[in-house]
């Protein structure tokens, strides 16, 4: 596995890291190729605000293929069913605790909907019933690049009333060796920020921002 780089101004020559990867999961059940035009965007806001080398294109990637092994950050999504089979299964424990960064977004934004129960489920399965947590809004993901004083940033489509109709104030996580390992969210962030970058100008605040300090978090913690 390429470990997580420590640092964010990459050095010349040699020593030069190698670029962020936008791996995305494909799982066997489930939608996991929805918003599309998210990792795109999540790219051009690493190239706007950081140092941070970056690869042009998204990586998609079976969860069942040791390729898993080969990024440190790594995005599942979907709205339906989470089932992985015996295979996904161990790869994802495997790369989880081998120090590997899961970012998993529900894309129906609702805490009882069945992305968000299977997803849930098969956590507890590899993990224990209580291995999601609630994160405190004074994380260190809050203040990975910019600073997010109240947690974790409000979706326009849960002020829009899509989903359960109710704004999700946290996020979840999987915790190991004090380190975020798997980050869970139910705001569907995903499709918040599947749009065409160049449309950002028309945004009063850039709400793909959140975005760079889930992927310093990744590299740095």
């Amino acid at each position: 596995m390429t470990p997580r780089r420590s640092g964010l101004r990459p050095a010349g020559g040699r020593n030069r890291p190698p670029p962020f990867t936008f791996t995305r999961l494909q799982y066997t059940s489930g939608d996991w190729d929805v918003d599309q035009r998210m990792p795109s965007n999540v790219l051009h806001s690493l190239v706007e605000y950081t140092t941070i080398p970056v690869a042009e294109h998204e990586r998609i990637v079976p969860l069942a293929s040791p390729e898993v092994f080969d990024t440190g950050f790594a995005y599942l999504t979907g709205h339906r069913l989470v089932q992985f089979t015996a295979r996904e299964r161990a790869v994802f424990t495997r790369y989880v605790k081998g120090g590997g960064f899961v970012f998993a977004d529900d894309c129906n934004h609702d805490i009882d909907g069945l992305f968000a129960r299977s997803f849930e489920a098969q956590m507890a399965t590899i993990f224990g019933a209580d291995a999601l947590q609630k994160i405190p809004n004074d994380h260190d993901l809050y203040s990975a690049f910019f600073r997010f004083e109240d947690g974790p940033p409000t979706a326009s489509l849960e002020l829009n009333g899509w989903g359960d109709d109710l704004v999700h104030d946290y996020l979840k996580a999987i915790t190991i060796d004090g380190r975020i390992a798997v980050l869970y969210s139910n705001k569907d962030y995903g499709c918040e920020w599947d749009y065409d970058f160049r449309n950002k100008r028309f945004l009063a605040e850039d709400n793909t921002k959140f975005s760079v300090n889930i992927v310093v978090y990744a590299m740095t913690a």
